[in-house]
């Protein structure tokens, strides 16, 4: 499934900029027992905002991710290739040999037709989901567990792919997109290969608007707050931060200042993110 990034013809000042993706799509319209209703929240929680510069966007359906790949030892044949608003990767519908539908993540070569399958004795092909025990050194892979059974909760947006590097003893040493290196259980299940839409981090919305369809709304920068909004606002006229360390609108440190606390995963970490 070739992806690549197309411009546009300027005729509208919000084209001329903007690009967008060939997609390469097979079906337009979701499978329905495979949605949900997806209630707008604009990143608030009890009512009160959590998460600002959320609201609007338009109207979803979700769609049933199977993340868990539980379907063991049945083999599927790729139906076809969506699109999913919900996430920046496309899916892939899955028919299994006993006619059960299912959509997974799709990943990068996989096409139309295409027979995949989770087992502890898969191939080693693309699509195919497997324990971290039986995939090779260096190999691509994405929709990995934490934790066996659980289903996969790592490396699950466009593009994502991590690796494999090394087995030792229980865990296999896993590279991620960040650089960061961890070790996960054997046990573990994973994907084979690289998530659909490497190019996706690319594309230029080309407008505000385009934005707001998304559920994006307009960010301001601490400095044109005033004082009581932001430890940045205040001052006459144009004003830097004026403070030795930059501040959330919490106060605490931001800006690149880690803030990571010390938590239960952190002897899984062999080698931090840059």
């Amino acid at each position: 499934m070739q992806i690549q990034i197309k411009s546009y013809k300027p005729i509208t000042p919000g084209q001329r900029h903007k690009t967008g993706l060939v997609f390469g799509l097979t079906k337009t319209k979701p499978e329905k027992g495979l949605t949900l209703p997806r209630p707008q929240k604009a990143g608030r929680s009890a009512g009160r905002i959590a998460v600002r510069g959320r609201g609007g966007g338009a109207k979803k359906l979700y769609r049933k991710i199977d993340f868990k790949r539980d379907k063991k030892d049945i083999e599927a044949q790729v139906s076809a290739i969506e699109y999913d608003p919900n996430r920046s990767a496309n899916i892939a519908l899955l028919t299994y040999s006993d006619g059960e539908k299912r959509y997974i993540l799709a990943p990068k070569e996989l096409s139309v037709g295409d027979k995949v399958i989770a087992s502890k004795d898969a191939e080693i092909k693309v699509g195919n989901t497997l324990p971290l025990t039986k995939i090779p050194i260096g190999m691509p892979i994405h929709n990995i567990e934490l934790m066996p059974g659980k289903g996969g909760q790592i490396i699950r947006s466009a593009g994502g792919q991590a690796f494999v590097m090394a087995k030792e003893n229980s865990y296999a040493h896993i590279k991620l997109p960040s650089g960061e290196i961890r070790k996960i259980h054997i046990g573990c299940f994973a994907t084979i290969g690289q998530i659909s839409n490497v190019d996706w981090k690319n594309i230029k919305l080309g407008k505000a608007g385009r934005k707001r369809l998304l559920g994006r709304r307009p960010k301001v920068r601490g400095v044109a707050m005033s004082p009581r909004d932001h430890p940045h606002g205040g001052g006459e006229g144009r004003s830097g931060i004026g403070m030795p360390s930059p501040k959330s609108p919490w106060g605490k440190k931001t800006l690149g200042k880690r803030t990571r606390r010390k938590k239960y995963s952190d002897k899984f970490i062999i080698q931090r993110r840059k």
